[in-house]
């Protein structure tokens, strides 16, 4: 559900005072645990280190990121693919391909050389 709009924003004020009166440029990535905190226009050009329950995913903050919490962009989920025998046959053929196509792009800088 979406915040109420007279409540305003959900911003964690511990993350505010973290950023203020800092250069992001200058600044290296900054460890949360807050993934339930909106980010604000303040936040744009930070690197944040949001928890996603096992490590600290690295977060730059963009203008397009503005209103969105920061949890959304530090999945907490792995996903494992779905397949089996069809699909290592599928990554084995994939990876063959890209080893011939390594192996001619070679063979074409060796011919070049010559």
């Amino acid at each position: 559900m979406t915040r109420s709009l007279k409540k305003g924003p959900y911003v964690e004020s511990r993350l505010l005072k973290k950023i203020e009166g800092k250069n992001p440029r200058e600044t290296g990535v900054i460890k949360t645990w807050y993934r339930r905190s909106q980010i604000s226009p303040e936040m744009v050009g930070f690197t944040f280190g949001v928890y996603n329950g096992k490590v600290h995913v690295e977060v730059l903050v963009t203008e397009d990121m503005v209103g969105h919490r920061l949890g959304e962009f530090s999945p907490t989920r792995k996903f494992v693919r779905h397949g089996g025998k069809m699909q290592k046959e599928l990554d084995a053929a994939k990876k063959q391909a890209e080893i011939d196509s390594a192996k001619a792009a070679k063979a074409t800088a060796t011919d070049a050389k010559k």
